[in-house]
C-alpha cells in the first residue's frame, strides 16, 4: 500500500478517475436529493471523517493562522460544494466539468489582484484564449437554451474563482500549515454551518428511506467519501511526493473523465464541447508554461 501511495502515476490516475467522475455523481444524486443537501452532506461527512485530525491542528493554530485557514476554506471547500449542484440542475455534467478546468486561470488573476503577482506575457494570453473557450461553451452549448440558462453555467465560473481565490490564500497565508492538517481543519470548520443548512433542508426531521433511494445515497457517499475528503488527502499527497506542478496536470485530465461519462449516460455532446474544451486547455498550457510551483485548489 505504501509503494502505491508513493506512485506518482497511480496517485494522478485515481484522482483524475474520482474527481473527473464527481461531477456524473452529482447528477445521479440529483435524483432524491436537493442542491443544498448535497453540499451540506459532503461538507458535514468529509468533516465528521477527517475531525480526528482537524480539531487537533485548528487548536494549536494561531488566531491570524485560522482567519486565513477559515478564509481558505470557505472559498475552496464550502462554497463550491453547493454551487456545483445547484448550477448541474440546468447543465450537463460535461459542460460542467470542462469549465471547471478554468481554476487554473483563476489562480493567475487573483494572484495579480490579491498579492500583486505579476505574470508572463504568454500567461495573459493564456488567460484570454481559455476564457474565450469557456465563452463558447457557454454560448453555444445547452447553457444558453430555455432548459439551460446562462446564469446556472455562470455558477460554474464563479466556483472555479472561488478555487482560485483559495489556491493563492493557500500559497500567500497558509504555505506553513501541512497540507493534511489543512484539509482537515477546513472541512472541520465549515461542517458546522453545513450541519445547520442541513438542519433547515428539513432532511435530518423528515427523511424516510425509500427503495428509489438507495442508488443516490450510494452515489453521495462514494462523491463524499472518495471524491471530497480521501481524494483531496491524495491530492496533497501528490504535491508533496511531487510538484504542484505535476499535480496540477489533473486539470488536464479532468474534463476528458467528465465527457465520457457523460457520453455514457447519454448527454448531448456536441462540436462547441471539442473546440471550446481546446481552447481552455490552450489556455491552460500557456498559463503554466513558465509558471514554477503554482498550488491548486481541491475540486468538486
Amino acid at each position: 500500500m505504501k509503494q502505491i501511495l508513493n506512485n506518482r502515476w497511480i496517485l494522478l490516475l485515481v484522482i483524475t478517475l474520482t474527481w473527473g467522475s464527481s461531477f456524473m455523481l452529482i447528477k445521479k444524486s440529483l435524483a432524491v436529493f436537493t442542491p443544498y443537501e448535497i453540499g451540506a452532506i459532503r461538507v458535514v461527512g468529509s468533516g465528521l471523517l477527517l475531525a480526528f485530525i482537524g480539531i487537533p491542528a485548528i487548536i494549536k493554530m494561531t488566531k491570524k493562522t485560522l482567519i486565513w485557514v477559515t478564509i481558505v476554506g470557505f472559498f475552496g471547500n464550502f462554497l463550491p460544494m453547493f454551487l456545483f449542484p445547484i448550477a448541474q440542475t440546468r447543465v450537463s455534467s460535461s459542460l460542467a466539468g470542462i469549465l471547471d478546468s478554468l481554476v487554473p486561470m483563476f489562480v493567475l488573476i487573483f494572484g495579480f489582484i490579491l498579492f500583486g503577482i505579476r505574470s508572463q506575457i504568454t500567461q495573459v494570453l493564456g488567460a484570454v484564449v481559455g476564457f474565450l473557450g469557456a465563452a463558447s461553451l457557454i454560448y453555444f452549448s445547452e447553457a444558453n437554451t430555455e432548459t439551460s440558462q446562462f446564469g446556472y453555467a455562470m455558477l460554474i465560473v464563479l466556483a472555479g474563482a472561488g478555487y482560485g481565490i483559495n489556491a493563492v490564500v493557500i500559497k500567500e497565508r497558509t504555505s506553513k500549515v501541512k497540507a493534511v492538517e489543512l484539509t482537515a481543519a477546513v472541512y472541520t470548520i465549515w461542517a458546522i454551518p453545513s450541519l445547520v443548512i442541513l438542519y433547515f433542508t428539513g432532511i435530518i426531521q423528515n427523511f424516510e428511506m425509500k427503495p428509489e433511494y438507495l442508488k443516490p445515497i450510494g452515489y453521495l457517499s462514494f462523491l463524499t467519501i472518495f471524491g471530497t475528503a480521501i481524494a483531496m488527502l491524495l491530492y496533497y499527497k501528490l504535491i508533496q511526493n511531487t510538484s504542484a506542478v505535476f499535480a496540477s496536470s489533473v486539470s488536464y485530465l479532468l474534463p476528458i473523465v467528465a465527457v465520457i461519462w457523460g457520453v455514457i449516460d447519454g448527454e448531448k455532446f456536441t462540436f462547441w464541447y471539442v473546440f471550446g474544451g481546446l481552447l481552455i486547455l490552450i489556455g491552460i498550457y500557456l498559463i503554466r508554461e513558465k509558471k514554477k510551483n503554482p498550488k491548486l485548489a481541491p475540486r468538486t
